[in-house]
């Protein structure tokens, strides 16, 4: 009998012990999937449909003057470009970061952002005026035209865009005109240009253009 209660013992230890084992197996496995499950794959930032997608939000939020949601969009660490033709002066355009134009809307402060073309003049608006001639001066959110990574509208000045921003993605919503009598000449554009970050798409410049002098 009492080798009888030791083989019981024994027999109870060995089966504690193989259940630890296989629990520290299973927990092991269960590790490996965790691990080798792929993550949720987010939207093809850089396919058309979704670069519209996100001009189309941008634009509504424009059109809406909600510059307190504009600046979501934001490049988290770039400051967002501000160009009032097609041709990008990097040494004169103002560049803001997103707690800096928070900061300057719903101001009437008059800010330099360039030169008017033909006159020369300097280009000296609050941040509502400025969106109001410069960035969306028509109703670009129903385009004439819209295009992805392409240049619509073109004029007698350099476009640069290409150039300054080499791996940017970038959207185009381009009117031909507005009265037959200019014969096009009163075309408007604007460019969204955005980067990657994170798998994400962040602005990092706003490029209005039309025909210059």
């Amino acid at each position: 009998m009492k080798h009888f209660f030791s083989f019981i013992l024994l027999l109870s230890a060995f089966s504690c012990n193989s259940k630890k084992q296989i629990d520290k197996t299973v927990s092991s496995v269960s590790d490996s999937l965790t691990y080798l499950t792929p993550a949720p794959t987010s939207i093809m930032i850089d396919s058309d449909s979704a670069l519209l997608q996100q001009s189309h939000k941008i634009l509504t939020i424009i059109k809406n003057k909600d510059y307190a949601s504009l600046v979501n969009y934001f490049h988290p660490v770039e400051p967002v470009r501000f160009s009032p033709y097609g041709y990008i002066d990097t040494a004169i355009d103002i560049q803001i970061k997103s707690e800096r134009f928070i900061a300057l809307t719903g101001s009437k402060k008059k800010i330099y952002w360039g030169n008017y073309d033909g006159s020369g003049d300097s280009i000296l608006l609050s941040i509502e005026k400025y969106f109001d001639k410069f960035i969306y001066n028509a109703d670009f959110l129903n385009a004439e035209k819209t295009s992805v990574n392409k240049m619509i509208g073109s004029g007698n000045s350099l476009n640069n865009l290409t150039i300054i921003y080499k791996d940017a993605l970038f959207t185009e919503s381009y009117f031909s005109g507005f009265d037959k009598k200019y014969g096009g000449m009163d075309w408007s554009s604007l460019r969204l240009v955005y980067k990657k970050y994170n798998n994400h798409l962040f602005l990092i410049a706003m490029v209005h253009d039309q025909w210059t002098t």
